[in-house]
């Protein structure tokens, strides 16, 4: 039995069958360093990212600590935005399965606060959220930490820059003081350092190497000195190499919008994502890209955090990030699962000191390369494969993948194969169809039934 093997940690056995039953086998790096501390109950910092398994690292520490009989809530893990905590609900549900009635709930913005309270009410051992939404539910009384042993920040860095410092104050002050806490940061600016020294005990120190491994993606940069030259380079990067999946960043809200609209001005297939989306353009932005309906996203780093989409075609720095870390961060979304990635980054003359600094920390001479030759920008954009169909009706009505697909493929349907994504949210389903199978997908799906009723269906975004 290898030391880096589950069975090795002293945890319940059901938490290790279901581990097993999971696929789980090896721990990764930072479950291997952080689990037998957070067993022990110590305070653990951790530099973990996502796709770390940074998530089963706490989520095991506070299931194996839950009092499933005690109905109080017991544990609380912050994260920065809903699309974050979403993901680390379902995977502590996942881990808790074979621990028989324990209740996690998320409470974040965006959504519905009277339904919160009532799901309260009814009691949960785990909190995820959201500070602000969070930070609303204590002030109105429908929520008390007065039996929290286990508090969770995750991915505190970006809490910290999205401007939570106040909220997350005023929440661990109302924690008892004994609880265990869980530092869980992708990088560690001085403010990390500084809330880590008010809110934690001796905390264990956990450092997994910081870099990405960058052998499998290719990195090139590009010298541009004015906004028009900048865009230039851009539409010829991706008229060039033409990738199918491209994460562009940008390092302000604005630019993002800007970007995205001038790249649509050009014939290309581009969405921004930012702060300031409401939570349902951002669902809708999201699962176009993931469903390859759209071709471009241009984010902040913000809003890219907890993005959870598999293999990235290209990543685009627009503009050099702020940090080498970050830098670090951005690019290594591309490349994942054992394919190429490539990324592009962009900087200008006044960039010098960011350049070298960046250069120091990946271990290379950063100089220009030559850009392709502007003849290309007389060529036509690449059209998106996929186009994405919206349905009135999701998880509240009890609709499943499988539903969609059979209404599709029924008789004088489209074939299996035309059928791409499909997502299946609170109240709406969204799911992609090849171009060619358009008209007769939106004809099964608005003639027929779905779960026993009609539903309305619409081609979005074209």
């Amino acid at each position: 039995m290898s030391d880096t093997a589950f069975s090795t940690l002293k945890m319940h056995p059901d938490l290790l069958t279901n581990l097993t039953s999971l696929g789980y086998k090896e721990m990764t790096p930072i479950q291997a360093q952080s689990l037998p501390d957070i067993l022990a109950g110590k305070d653990v910092i951790a530099q973990g990212k996502t796709g770390s398994g940074k998530t089963a690292a706490f989520g095991l520490g506070l299931i194996e600590k839950l009092d499933a009989k005690q109905y109080s809530v017991q544990s609380l893990v912050l994260c920065p935005t809903r699309e974050l905590a979403d993901q680390v609900t379902k995977e502590i549900r996942r881990l808790a399965r074979t621990r028989p009635n324990i209740k996690v709930l998320t409470l974040c913005g965006g959504m519905p606060f009277g339904p919160q309270v009532g799901s309260l009410e009814h009691g949960a051992h785990v909190i995820v959220g959201t500070p602000g939404r969070v930070g609303d539910h204590l002030r109105r009384e429908t929520l008390t930490l007065k039996n929290v042993n286990t508090l969770v920040l995750d991915e505190a860095d970006l809490m910290l820059d999205m401007g939570f410092q106040a909220e997350l104050d005023a929440i661990v002050g109302q924690i008892p003081k004994w609880r265990q806490t869980l530092l869980f940061s992708a990088t560690f600016p001085d403010q990390i350092k500084a809330i880590s020294r008010r809110i934690m005990i001796k905390p264990v120190m956990v450092e997994v190497e910081s870099t990405h491994d960058q052998s499998s993606i290719s990195q090139h940069f590009y010298q541009v000195e004015s906004d028009e030259e900048r865009m230039t380079a851009l539409r010829l990067l991706l008229l060039q190499h033409k990738p199918e999946a491209t994460l562009v960043f940008c390092n302000t809200k604005r630019e993002t919008e800007s970007v995205a609209d001038q790249l649509t001005g050009f014939g290309f297939s581009a969405l921004a994502l930012n702060g300031d989306l409401e939570q349902r353009d951002r669902d809708q932005t999201m699962v176009r890209f993931a469903n390859k309906s759209v071709s471009i996203l241009v984010a902040t780093d913000v809003a890219a955090r907890g993005l959870d989409i598999d293999l990235l075609d290209a990543v685009v720095n627009y503009e050099i990030a702020h940090d080498p870390e970050v830098h670090v961060h951005r690019i290594g979304r591309t490349g994942r699962a054992g394919s190429k990635g490539v990324a592009y980054s962009m900087f200008s003359a006044k960039n010098g000191y960011k350049i070298t600094m960046l250069g120091d920390y990946i271990n290379r001479v950063i100089e220009g390369e030559a850009l392709p030759p502007l003849t290309i920008l007389n060529t036509q954009p690449m059209k998106p494969l996929m186009a994405t169909l919206q349905i009135t009706g999701g998880k509240k009505q009890k609709i499943r993948p499988g539903d969609i697909l059979g209404a599709l493929t029924g008789e004088h349907g489209i074939a299996g194969k035309q059928v791409g994504k499909i997502h299946i949210l609170d109240n709406w389903a969204y799911v992609a169809v090849t171009r060619d199978a358009v008209k007769i997908a939106l004809k099964k799906l608005g003639e027929g039934q779905l779960k026993g009723r009609a539903c309305r269906v619409r081609l979005i975004g074209e």
